[in-house]
């Protein structure tokens, strides 16, 4: 039985029916809530395999429908299904585990094993705590000896041994066994199931890259290695499609596994409760590793296996001045498997004045289904513009501009970041600017540090070199107040509504100039508490319509709900594939789909803004929170996290990606500093959320809680408005995370806390109440009329801006909104929601 992640406060526990069959599951969803779709659960299971990554196979795979398995590991009916906390925390009305999934598909499990195996994970049930992010990151493993091992040898022909890790919100991994190592107890187990079986298959079910430097020491025993990203309620059943050969694997990985923790760059400072250091600079995952040691890496960026055999071919390649085309064809050359192909374009920049990493990935694509004998041609598209460096520095000559350096950008494609061969390039003859910016959100020259660099050795060998990193230049103050809106002149209430807004006869500005200013407050604020009455019931906050005199005025009420593994409500609702098991298949247009299909469920469900995707890189293998992020290199998360919230958004309700920005570690989160210079942060951690924004345009947007060079994203002037909405041209609503940080404005005295926060332009503090020494209060503070009121202090043109942002979002939103509320006035519609409820 699948085990529940616990939940923050209150209690909405709850137990996952454990499924055993097809049947049982129409049984399941009777029981539960009949509007949970079935063409979702479907292509959820169908994501979740295509992100599970074949690692290992030495032929044992797929399994023969005549051979005998013989699985060991508690996780095969403990199965984690997804990460911990408001990520991964959805009231799903059943969760597959791998024992039900392998007989589901046919596979010929030892049933005398299976059952000894349940009897003894029953006897001994894990004590959880229900403490927010104390959840366990493994469940202790049964103990086997020489006999049992041997005799399940004797009854199969072929072993699957199964480890389960889990991590969440508010607790990274640690390093240490259990979490990040094996313990002794699964190392035993290895031990022996690799000696009595001839071959071995490792599952490893993980939301998080866990150390795999343990499979050097058992050879060529381990026949195979599965990574199966938590995959939701449909995860584990996708698994044991895979395994079966139901479904050809095409996942590939989002991340490089180094050969030792050590070995990653971020090592330094991680965990820090002041700060970290982000010295590595743009050299993060496959870009330090393909760099200065590639033969530290297990496997590489972009790296996974078929039970197909492929050929790739570019059988084109053009290029202009501002574009290059790779026309590549994929063959499927084998006799047995159909399967599903990658291709990856790497560039190499020509570094005259900028470090580069070796390789940075450029574009990519996926086939479709290939039978054997069958091809299929894609086309890479890659803008050189989108190939640009941020120069920090002025190092080419055009500080705080996004250029190309002139010289060779030679491009390579492949099945992963190692095995790309070089296909064409093209040379520049002058730099070229492609878009001048400006200083923003530089390091603080009170907290100056080195980043690391390219240099070479005597034999022209990458080596790490160091330089100091540009601190901040600007006049803050200045800045924002250069910045500062002209205000609309109140007009007090003229008796128009935000319908006639949307009908054309008044606009959004006449709306706004008849709001008073505990009404602009209000705006500016949530309904103070998670799961308010004013929204769906099990809510993470309401916006939007959050007093009387706007409702009145037709403000509508908008209920947010966590994700991004689905939507958490008091409702059953589907749990969905993790962030990293997304990313995990390369496959945007699938990816799109299921976040369509999602979009529908919230509108039967209730909720108006998905707190998704999660988007933030894995700068560090232990980040608690990896899960539900997607990867290590910005292309592929803003495509991916792109493909989500255009999915949602076709729906007409919203997503809010999150967490905006450099949010990499979970431990003292609400305190950390994340220390970045601004090519690294304009290059790798903003970039994904600019792709996401100019692409799809998210009607929402969450600040993280970490400072960021010093200044919390809540407060954070030159991020949200001077990148964000000056340079992006981002025109959503911004919105905390849940809660802020105390603090007054260095620059503006008379602005604290929430007047603070709305001179940066971040919309709506999240869920709206006051957070205290003694944990979140039901209560708003005045901070907002306050300062209105004094010298220097907020003005109304910013109260009025805020609106603006706030009322737009409400106004996409309307249409589902009072959808909803239609149906549910009708007769038919309160039966049965009557009967959902009782169900």
């Amino acid at each position: 039985m699948t085990q529940t992640p616990a939940v923050e406060s209150g209690d909405r526990s709850h137990a996952l029916a454990p499924v055993e069959s097809v049947a049982q599951i129409s049984s399941v969803l009777r029981d539960a809530d009949p509007s949970l779709d079935p063409r979702l659960a479907a292509l959820a299971r169908r994501a979740a395999a295509d992100g599970v990554v074949l690692l290992r196979n030495d032929g044992v795979l797929p399994f023969a429908a005549d051979r005998r398995i013989a699985v060991f590991g508690r996780a095969q009916l403990d199965w984690f299904a997804v990460g911990y906390g408001s990520g991964g925390d959805v009231k799903a009305p059943y969760s597959w585990n791998l024992l039900a999934g392998l007989r589901d598909v046919g596979v010929q499990v030892d049933d005398e094993l299976a059952a000894a195996t349940s009897a003894w994970t029953a006897a001994h049930r894990p004590a959880t705590s229900a403490e927010w992010g104390r959840w366990p990151h493994h469940l202790p493993e049964m103990p086997v000896d020489d006999e049992l091992v041997t005799t399940a040898a004797a009854r199969s022909e072929d072993a699957v041994v199964v480890i389960g890790r889990a991590a969440g919100e508010a607790r990274d991994s640690l390093l240490e066994p259990g979490s990040y190592f094996l313990t002794d107890a699964e190392s035993d187990l290895l031990d022996r199931v690799t000696a009595a079986f001839a071959r071995t298959v490792v599952v490893i079910d993980a939301g998080n890259v866990m150390d795999l430097g343990w499979l050097a020491r058992y050879g060529d025993r381990i026949a195979g290695v599965v990574l199966a990203w938590q995959g939701g309620m449909e995860g584990a059943r996708a698994v044991a499609a895979v395994l079966a050969g139901e479904i050809a694997p095409s996942g590939r990985l989002t991340d490089t596994i180094a050969a030792t923790y050590d070995d990653y760059p971020s090592v330094v400072g991680f965990g820090d409760p002041e700060a970290t250091v982000y010295a590595e600079d743009v050299f993060v995952g496959y870009r330090y590793f393909e760099t200065f040691a590639p033969d530290r890496v297990l496997y590489p960026f972009g790296f996974g296996l078929d039970y197909a055999e492929f050929t790739q071919r570019v059988v084109r390649a053009s290029t202009d001045a501002d574009r290059i085309e790779l026309e590549v064809e994929v063959a499927n050359v084998g006799t047995e498997h159909s399967g599903r192909q990658t291709v990856q374009a790497y560039v190499s920049k020509p570094g005259t004045a900028l470090a580069q990493p070796a390789r940075e990935l450029a574009g990519f694509a996926k086939t479709s289904l290939l039978a054997p004998g069958q091809r299929e041609r894609l086309v890479l598209s890659i803008d050189l513009a989108d190939l640009a460096s941020y120069d920090d520095a002025g190092t080419t000559g055009h500080r705080d501009c996004w250029v190309l350096e002139p010289g060779e950008y030679r491009f390579a494609v492949g099945t992963d970041v190692r095995r790309a061969e070089p296909v064409a390039s093209i040379t520049l003859d002058e730099v070229r600017v492609i878009r001048e910016a400006v200083e923003a959100a530089a390091p603080d020259p009170a907290a100056p540090f080195r980043r690391m660099t390219l240099e070479r050795d005597a034999d022209g060998r990458a080596v790490v070199g160091w330089e100091p990193v540009p601190t901040a230049t600007v006049d803050r103050r200045e800045r924002v107040l250069d910045d500062l809106p002209t205000a609309l002149e109140p007009t007090g209430d003229r008796g128009i509504r935000l319908d006639d807004v949307a009908a054309g006869t008044a606009t959004l500005d006449e709306f706004v100039a008849q709001l008073t200013l505990d009404e602009l407050a209000l705006l500016a604020r949530g309904d103070l508490v998670m799961d308010s009455p004013l929204g769906t019931p099990g809510n993470a906050g309401v916006l939007g319509g959050v007093s009387a005199s706007l409702r009145t005025k037709g403000v509508r009420p908008v209920t947010a709900a966590d994700g991004p593994s689905g939507i958490r409500l008091s409702s059953y609702a589907s749990l969905l594939p993790s962030g990293t098991a997304l990313a995990s298949t390369w496959d945007p247009a699938l990816v799109r789909e299921l976040a369509a299909l999602h979009g529908q469920e919230m509108v039967r469900k209730g909720a108006d803004v998905l707190l998704a995707p999660g988007m933030n890189l894995h700068r560090n293998p232990l980040c608690g929170r990896n899960f539900e992020y997607f990867s290590e290199d910005p292309l592929l998360t803003g495509r991916l996290a792109a493909a989500v919230v255009a999915g949602v958004q076709s729906q007409g309700v919203a997503a809010c990606p999150k967490h905006f920005a450099a949010n990499n570690q979970e431990a003292f989160r609400t305190r950390h500093d994340s220390r970045v210079s601004q090519r690294a942060l304009r290059e790798l951690y903003l970039r994904g959320f600019e792709l996401c924004v100019r692409e799809a345009k998210p009607l929402a947007l969450m600040t993280s809680y970490n400072r960021v060079n010093g200044v919390w994203a809540h407060y954070h002037h030159d991020l949200v408005t001077t990148v964000l909405r000056a340079e992006w041209g981002y025109e959503g609503c911004v919105i905390t995370d849940w809660w802020l940080e105390s603090a007054v404005d260095p620059d503006f005295p008379a602005l604290a806390d929430n007047a603070y926060r709305v001179r940066a332009q971040v919309d709506v503090l999240m869920p709206g109440g006051v957070k205290t020494d003694d944990g979140p209060q039901a209560y708003a503070d005045d901070t907002i009329v306050e300062s209105v009121a004094r010298d220097d202090g907020l003005t109304l043109g910013e109260l009025q801006r805020g609106a603006r942002n706030v009322l737009g979002l409400v106004l996409a939103l309307a249409p589902v909104i009072d959808a909803r509320a239609t149906a549910a006035a009708s007769p038919r519609r309160r039966c049965a929601t009557a009967t959902d409820a009782s169900g």
